[in-house]
């Protein structure tokens, strides 16, 4: 078995954005030169998240539609009072949605549905520079 892992960097222009990474990390693991076996994704930071999607604007819209539902903008997170920088619901939702996903690889590809991408949601209420760790694991 072989692990091979890399870094890759994704600029994010705020709060509500979700990226699609699906090509980035494909491209990654055909850099692993692993042909089967499982990747990991992780992003760096407590207030972004991973996950996957169908990356459509329509259900795009929706998840942030969900997210200011179960986490609202406007509650008083007792995180605002330490630090004051009013993101409190930034680190409740990438919590809940995780910094991380494994997906199956075959063939030197990753095993998505269709109708699957690979996305990175910013939750933080500023633009950032995100890190994004890629680690391969198989033969």
């Amino acid at each position: 078995m072989t692990v091979w892992s890399c870094e890759l960097s994704v600029k994010t222009k705020g709060e509500g954005e979700v990226v699609d990474i699906t090509s980035m990390v494909s491209s990654a693991v055909r850099s692993s030169g692993i042909s089967n076996g499982i990747v990991n994704v992780f992003v760096v930071g407590s207030t972004a998240a991973v996950t996957t999607i169908e990356y459509e604007p329509g259900l795009v819209h929706d998840l942030s539609d969900i997210l200011e539902r179960i986490a609202p903008k406007n509650h008083p997170y007792k995180h605002h009072e330490k630090w004051s920088d009013y993101n409190g619901h930034s680190h409740i939702r990438a919590a809940l949605i995780g910094p991380s996903v494994s997906i199956p690889l075959r063939d030197g590809k990753l095993v998505l549905g269709t109708w699957q991408q690979l996305v990175l949601l910013e939750l933080d209420t500023r633009p950032r520079e995100r890190r994004v760790i890629v680690t391969t694991m198989g033969v």
